[in-house]
């Protein structure tokens, strides 16, 4: 085996460790899909806030518009963040929504609300909504989005779209908002993904502590013995015995007589942690 190839397999090996360990720390990761590769630039502190919040962020290109920098390779950068340029190598952009708690869209135009609104696909950016879309994941899009292209713009020398397209886009916009895609101002959508998160965190510690307290209910209203030894006196002196049960602690010694009777009253005796 050649040495270079060696040493770039193992070199390999651990940058994808070093990810996935911080991955591990991140409450979760989102998708930044950017127009080219200069779209990002006036997101830097954006990028810091999610950085400072620990939620992880990939980087996505589509600049196959731009094949001249890229030439025919996919492009993934070695920083601490991934960053992603489309071309015929990359990866399928239905599958990239599957790595992602959600999608974030800082700038979407006509042909692409047009094809989301209706459900089509056809172009990296509507297959990434669908798939998100399918996999209840979900999509942030910048709201003042002028509804023209980068690259159109830049060709045509205009800034907006004319009032009949204008018209039509809003009408888009207002469908994508029935799908459950939501608009916000491109220099918030950090503090949107924030929220989404702070949410999420807040609703898992919420069910965590009502799943607390249903069992503290449900051992109030079970027959715990506390104890170290259970008699037969003991269990002739409770009146009702919930699901035909007896909780005991670990280390509770039963005496033969209290054997004998539990057979008797068919009582299963159970052992909990809490004593």
């Amino acid at each position: 085996m050649d040495i270079r190839a060696m040493i770039e397999s193992v070199v390999q090996e651990v940058v994808q460790s070093m990810k996935l360990e911080k991955e591990k720390e991140n409450f979760g990761k989102v998708l930044f899909v950017f127009c080219d590769s200069s779209a990002h630039e006036p997101f830097a502190d954006q990028f810091i806030k999610l950085k400072n919040s620990k939620i992880g962020y990939d980087i996505l290109f589509l600049d196959g518009e731009t094949s001249s920098w890229l030439g025919m390779q996919r492009v993934e950068s070695t920083g601490s963040e991934r960053v992603i340029a489309t071309d015929e190598y990359s990866p399928a952009a239905i599958e990239l929504a599957k790595d992602y708690d959600g999608i974030i869209i800082p700038e979407i135009d006509l042909d692409n609300a047009a094809r989301v609104a209706a459900g089509l696909k056809g172009t990296i950016k509507a297959e990434i909504i669908f798939s998100a879309i399918m996999l209840q994941k979900f999509v942030l899009v910048g709201g003042d989005s002028p509804g023209i292209k980068r690259s159109d713009r830049r060709c045509l020398n205009t800034l907006s779209l004319p009032a009949p397209y204008q018209k039509r886009f809003y009408s888009y916009i207002e469908q994508m908002t029935e799908l459950g895609i939501e608009f916000f101002p491109q220099m918030d959508l950090s503090e949107a993904v924030i929220q989404k998160f702070t949410k999420k965190l807040e609703d898992v510690q919420s069910a965590c502590e009502s799943d607390l307290r249903e069992n503290d209910h449900a051992l109030e209203n079970k027959a715990i013995f506390k104890k170290k030894l259970l008699t037969h006196d003991w269990i002739e002196s409770q009146a009702h015995f919930p699901n035909n049960s007896i909780y005991l602690s670990k280390g509770v010694i039963i005496s033969p007589l209290a054997k004998d009777l539990l057979k008797e009253k068919k009582l299963t005796v159970r052992f909990i942690e809490k004593g």
